[in-house]
């Protein structure tokens, strides 16, 4: 049944009425739908207790409905705790965050600001390591060092029809070797496997001062360092060579009792290169074989970053 239709939106706000009546609050207008994705719908609903969220997810990345509720357990000052999930038909309610950073600070701001941010998502990445193995079992994608070169071939396939005349797919296979060297260093690096967002950015962070974080759609099981492959691309053009260099030190610091600062450096290099692979699973998890999606070359785009 489509995300758009009729009886999509009736079935959906039937069951959102359900769970605010059992929350003690009730539906105070029409519902809204502001975003539509192939990936996921949200809904906005005005409630007597302030603005509420369902997310619907695809069967492809519902696995995040199902992260919610252990999320809420180990981490529930750092997310938006759910007021209800329905791992089945992949919805989950959520109360409104509050402003999004990227809203809230000015672009040239950013990057000063994501040094404020990612400590407490470090934080947050150091309490969820104990759970790795139960988000895995929950849904999670593995993209774990010691299984990365098997997602590369899987990436390679998966793209292949998507390079046409382009020599990329060609120079990717070539650098199979390398890859599996990066894993195989990765591995052995300081840093736990934890939570990876993978989608880390400032419209994904709520809060001023103490910060939660939200949209886990894309969020893989990695090694934690590989989360900074977003920040530090989202900030290529908002900040000199140095800005970067402060916006990785504020992430490296929560981790400074593990090696030293150059190593954990080469890490997170190590860590954000391997991210790319995931974040061409991402991709294709997100929009599968629509040929004719907008976002069709993404897949291919995310793995030759790694050239």
């Amino acid at each position: 049944m489509s995300w758009a239709s009729p009886a999509w939106l009736e079935e959906a706000t039937d069951w959102i009425d359900e769970r605010l009546a059992i929350a003690g609050t009730r539906r105070t207008g029409p519902v809204e739908q502001p975003h539509l994705r192939p990936w996921a719908t949200a809904l906005r609903v005005p409630a007597s207790g302030g603005t509420v969220w369902l997310k619907a997810a695809a069967p492809r990345t519902s696995y995040e409905i199902a992260l919610y509720d252990l999320l809420a357990r180990e981490v529930p000052e750092r997310v938006l705790v759910p007021l209800a999930v329905d791992v089945a038909r992949g919805w989950v309610l959520l109360p409104d965050g509050g402003t999004r950073l990227g809203d809230r600070v000015g672009s040239d701001d950013l990057a000063a600001a994501l040094c404020d941010v990612l400590p407490q998502y470090a934080e947050l990445q150091r309490a969820l390591a104990p759970s790795a193995e139960e988000m895995l079992a929950l849904g999670a994608p593995d993209m774990r060092p010691e299984v990365m070169p098997q997602r590369f071939e899987e990436a390679l396939d998966a793209t292949a029809a998507l390079a046409g005349r382009s020599d990329v797919h060609a120079r990717l296979a070539a650098r199979r070797g390398d890859v599996a060297e990066w894993c195989a260093r990765l591995a052995d690096a300081p840093g736990p496997i934890s939570l990876d967002h993978n989608d880390l950015h400032a419209w994904n962070v709520l809060g001023a001062g103490t910060f939660r974080f939200y949209d886990w759609g894309d969020s893989v099981v990695a090694h934690a360092f590989a989360s900074m492959l977003l920040p530090l691309t989202d900030v290529r053009n908002r900040a000199d060579e140095d800005g970067r260099q402060r916006l990785r030190d504020a992430y490296l610091e929560a981790w400074s009792d593990l090696a030293g600062h150059a190593e954990l450096v080469e890490t997170l290099g190590l860590a954000v290169r391997v991210g790319w692979i995931a974040r061409s699973h991402t991709w294709l998890r997100a929009v599968g074989d629509a040929s004719e999606d907008r976002w069709a070359t993404a897949p291919l785009e995310s793995l030759a970053a790694i050239l």
